[in-house]
């Protein structure tokens, strides 16, 4: 705010516009008052400031027009709490020469003044101006020497001592211009010394230490010296905080500077007495003043807006689902807010535009928002903002979904992975070797030819998972083992209801699962009109001849759409139909049974609310907004307007595109991790107890020659293949045999100790074992 003189405002104000620019302070408004304003004319602004939401102020204006403002300002309420007004130095280093009424009206402001430091010579100065000044003026009583009289003090000191660098006191002045030559301006004709260049060089080199502050400069201009915050209360201007060329914003001189600007300032009393930081903005709620919304109007699409009006009391009604979003995120505002929807309509009713024409009118000022079915796009974002989203973003697309149950021969093989059934076979096999060798040497049903006890030790081992096995074991060993291996067949159980759920559940798959099916396909897809997906389409180079377009996604058009996805291609109709997110959504959720949803396959940022650029409400609204959709209320809204139809969904859990429940090893790993720890440990018991009951046979021998490693597990290995005579059949532990048992030997029929007949005959042709007659 700042008066009407141009050459008062122009050397400051371009410059404080950008530099609060660039740290993304907006500027909603620039008011300017004529120095001859009478007390109305100020008021009657200081009205217009009171209905914008702005309450910082900075004030650039004579001492004489401010002390007016601001007691125009207190007299109507504006220097209460929640106002900001703010200073430049104009105003604020004449603040010792107001009087104690200007003061008192101006309680609360921040003002910046230049600072001067209290030194001895500024004492001395002040007191010869003082008497100076009484002797000339002997009626002027109490007056001050301010900063502007320090400044030119300093000013007349540059000077002297630039001309004593200049070693004259004489200047000699000529015409600068032939006489002949008729100057354009006054200037021009001005006489100009021949010295000015060497006492305009002397005074840019000039540097000391002034009374107002140090003197220097750059390039020929004046560097700034050190600024002073003060806060205006009753007993006049208080500092709080300073500024400097190197430090910045500091708390004290010849302090660093920090990043908090609270340990920067001291306590600060803002306007209203209050002591709690402003905001800088306010809804003007003492203004009759509503908040103008824009609404769209549609031909479809209802459940999102829909207009309504009374044609006895020509009151319109204005529902929908954005409608409750914007009443749902009113509620959680921390201010009361009154608005008004109108529709962007002709005066037949019909929509005056598309949705970046009514955004557009946010930006002319013809709306103060907007609230609708209105997508955030970048190219709106240039001219206004937009809210968090509140519904789903992406471009979906609705499809066709089939019954693929029993289409496949080789449905049975479904349930379990492939890591599963290669597993269980694993096992399968294992089990029955290690059978097999617990019970080989004592039980009758694993004995006799090769193939015949490989073929029943895998049928024992298959036949367990059913329970149809005829064997019986004998081993306590091969006991333990079957006891957590019946736990692994568990798994036959769960296979069987993943089986019979294949077999009998519906199981709906979508037709089309991306945007680069439709194109390998060549199928044609459907679009709305007055949207921007004709233009994604062409993007991913969709040729016009498989686009075909739609006029709305809404009831009447519904049928359409309905019977054109159910053609499909081949049929002259259209494979997909390509959408934003909510409107898909709705699509779908009135035909439920036929069709699903399959994406996102564009990216969007869904539905906003639309205000002007830098509006204080897009935070609040988006936090709303953010409150809203996090909880319950969104939900609650979505089941209100997004009915399913229950004619085509006779489902009420709706349409169930599910993948069958497919077993994974990664569920069952721990079971075949014990049951093969207790295959091997029963393994490793067997192998250990039978090399301890014919530990003999590795014992050293006196015998020669002596036999070789593998002649003793040769040995060990006939021992195995004999069937155990002294086993008790129902016992796999066997007591350890004494050294002098005796075994028949086949070439002379003769009784001879086992160790003897081991050491001196198991490398020799003629040495052999009691044939096997009862195999």
């Amino acid at each position: 705010m700042s008066n009407a003189d141009a050459e008062f405002g122009e050397g400051i104000i371009p410059y404080l516009t950008e530099v609060l620019q660039e740290v993304n302070a907006h500027i909603p408004y620039k008011s300017v008052i004529p120095q001859s304003a009478t007390d109305g004319q100020i008021i009657e602004e200081l009205y217009k400031l009171m209905t914008m939401q702005t309450r910082v102020f900075i004030i650039h204006m004579t001492a004489d027009q401010g002390s007016r403002l601001f007691a125009r300002a207190t007299d109507i309420g504006m220097m209460s709490q929640g106002y900001v007004w703010i200073t430049t130095t104009e105003m604020t280093n004449k603040l010792m020469a107001m009087n104690s009424s200007v003061i008192s009206s101006m309680h609360g402001v921040l003002g910046v003044e230049t600072y001067v430091s209290k030194t001895k010579e500024l004492q001395e100065l002040t007191m010869r101006w003082k008497q100076q000044f009484q002797l000339k003026n002997p009626t002027i009583l109490d007056a001050e020497l301010d900063v502007y009289g320090l400044l030119a003090y300093d000013a007349a000191f540059a000077l002297a001592m630039a001309i004593e660098k200049v070693g004259t006191t004489s200047f000699g002045f000529q015409k600068g211009l032939d006489a002949s030559f008729s100057p354009s301006t006054d200037l021009e004709s001005f006489e100009v010394s021949i010295y000015g260049p060497k006492l305009s060089h002397a005074l840019s080199i000039t540097h000391f230490n002034g009374i107002a502050g140090e003197i220097s400069f750059v390039n020929g201009q004046l560097q700034s010296s050190t600024f002073q915050i003060v806060n205006v209360n009753d007993d006049g201007a208080r500092a709080i905080g300073f500024w400097t060329p190197q430090n910045g914003l500091v708390n004290k001189l010849n302090s660093e500077n920090t990043t908090s600007l609270k340990s920067i300032f001291g306590p600060i009393i803002w306007p209203g007495d209050s002591f709690s930081i402003p905001k800088g903005w306010e809804i003007p709620t003492n203004i009759d003043k509503k908040l103008r919304i824009g609404i769209p109007v549609k031909e479809g699409y209802t459940e999102f807006v829909k207009i309504t009006k009374d044609p006895s009391t020509n009151v319109t009604d204005v529902t929908g689902f954005c409608i409750d979003v914007f009443e749902a995120a009113l509620e959680l505002l921390p201010y009361s807010l009154s608005y008004e929807f109108i529709p962007f309509a002709n005066v037949d009713g019909t929509s005056a535009g598309n949705y970046d024409d009514l955004c557009y009118q946010v930006y002319l000022g013809n709306f103060d928002a907007v609230v609708g079915d209105t997508t955030i796009r970048a190219n709106r974002s240039l001219y206004v903002d937009f809210t968090m989203p509140y519904t789903e973003s992406g471009v979906m697309m609705a499809v066709p979904v089939k019954d693929i149950k029993n289409e496949n021969a080789w449905v049975f093989l479904k349930p379990l992975t492939w890591d599963l059934w290669l597993t269980i076979s694993c096992f399968f096999v294992l089990i029955a070797f290690v059978v097999w060798i617990l019970e080989h040497r004592i039980n009758k049903d694993f004995r006799g030819s090769p193939s015949h006890q490989v073929s029943t030790s895998v049928w024992f081992s298959f036949s367990t998972m059913v329970f149809s096995h005829r064997e019986k074991v004998v081993s306590n060993l091969t006991r333990f083992v079957m006891i957590i291996w019946i736990f692994v067949l568990l798994i036959t159980q769960s296979y069987t209801a993943s089986l019979a759920s294949l077999l009998t559940v519906e199981r709906l798959q979508p037709t089309v699962t991306s945007i680069n099916d439709l194109l390998r396909k060549g199928d044609s897809v459907g679009y709305i009109n007055a949207s921007y997906m004709y233009g994604l389409l062409k993007q991913v180079r969709f040729p016009d001849s498989k686009l075909k377009s739609f006029t709305t996604m809404d009831i009447m058009d519904r049928d359409r759409l309905d019977g054109a996805l159910s053609k499909g291609t081949a049929k002259g109709g259209i494979a997909a139909v390509i959408h934003e997110a909510p409107y898909v959504k709705l699509f779908v959720a009135n035909y439920c049974s036929k069709y699903t949803m399959i994406g996102p396959v564009f990216k969007a940022d869904g539905f906003g609310f639309v205000f002007p650029k830098r509006s204080s409400l897009v935070a609040d609204f988006s936090q709303a907004i953010l409150n809203v959709t996090e909880g319950m209320k969104i939900l609650n809204i979505e089941s209100k307007w997004f009915k399913k139809d229950e004619r085509n969904c006779q489902d009420s859990s709706g349409p169930k595109i599910s993948s069958s429940s497919i077993l994974r090893l990664e569920s069952f790993w721990v079971l075949f991790l014990i049951t093969g720890v207790a295959a091997i440990l029963s393994l490793i018991v067997f192998v250990a107890s039978l090399l301890y009951q014919h530990r003999h046979i590795w014992l050293h021998s006196v015998s020669t020659p002596r036999p070789s490693t593998w002649e003793r597990i040769q040995t060990l290995l006939k021992i195995f293949n004999k069937k155990d005579q002294q086993m008790p059949g129902s016992h796999s532990l066997q007591s350890s045999r004494q050294p002098n048992a005796f075994h028949t030997s086949a070439n002379n029929g003769q009784q001879i100790p086992v160790s003897s007949y081991n050491l001196n005959h198991m490398g020799s042709q003629s040495a052999s074992f009691e044939q096997q007659s009862s195999n």
